[in-house]
């Protein structure tokens, strides 16, 4: 990674109440190296810059980071190339984090990357959230799930309810917020959530808008 995206990331981690490691730093580097890689033959992403990786991706995904407690249970619908999850794991390693997406190549990936990276208390799963075998093994097992535009908001809490604990919590990662959030049947039998925060922020050395919504489950 060049010196000017390590400075990136770091200033940017700083931001978010982050201090990396020289052990993170050399992960983001891993990652960053291996997601351009793999992307010259898979679609991992669009992005295929290292500063736009640091910043719309890793930098990103340390927007939520200080919401996330590091001992918490931790699944990530639709995770894609990993993130926001491995990002997460890299920088929270007590965070038992599980990956949860439906291409089987981003799901290697993931997998490759966990290897690659020797991390521990983290699994990635090939499947969709509603299939039955998923939904009985990691059923009620978790304090937070989190998506990354991964569909709709009321997709997204009715999926995501079967995996959360009572109280558990949804974090939705969203560019900027339309009139979507307002049309949710919240805290009703169709929708038993409550809107606990949001949060509006422009991600760091961009002009990107970025909300992140906090739904608490329950029942």
């Amino acid at each position: 990674m060049e010196e000017a995206n390590v400075n990136l990331l770091v200033e940017g981690a700083k931001l978010f109440g982050i201090g990396l490691s020289e052990d993170s730093i050399y992960s983001f580097e891993v990652f960053l190296n291996e997601l351009l890689r793999w992307n010259q033959k898979i679609n991992l992403t669009a992005i295929r810059s290292e500063k736009e990786i640091v910043l719309k991706h890793f930098i990103d995904s340390f927007s939520v980071a200080p919401y996330i407690p590091g001992n918490s249970t931790l699944l990530d619908i639709g995770s894609g190339a990993g993130f926001p999850g491995i990002p997460l794991k890299i920088i929270r390693p007590n965070l038992l984090t599980t990956l949860i997406d439906s291409v089987r190549k981003k799901v290697d990936f993931q997998r490759h990357l966990i290897r690659l990276l020797d991390l521990k208390g983290i699994e990635a799963i090939h499947g969709h959230v509603g299939d039955q075998e998923i939904y009985q093994r990691l059923r009620e097992k978790f304090d937070f799930t989190i998506s990354r535009a991964f569909s709709d908001l009321k997709t997204l809490l009715n999926l995501s309810s079967p995996f959360l604990k009572k109280e558990g919590m949804v974090i939705a990662m969203k560019g900027r917020l339309n009139t979507e959030v307002t049309k949710l049947p919240l805290e009703t039998e169709e929708l038993p959530y409550r809107l606990k925060e949001k949060v509006s922020l422009i991600l760091p050395f961009t002009a990107y808008h970025r909300t992140i919504l906090f739904f608490t489950k329950l029942s």
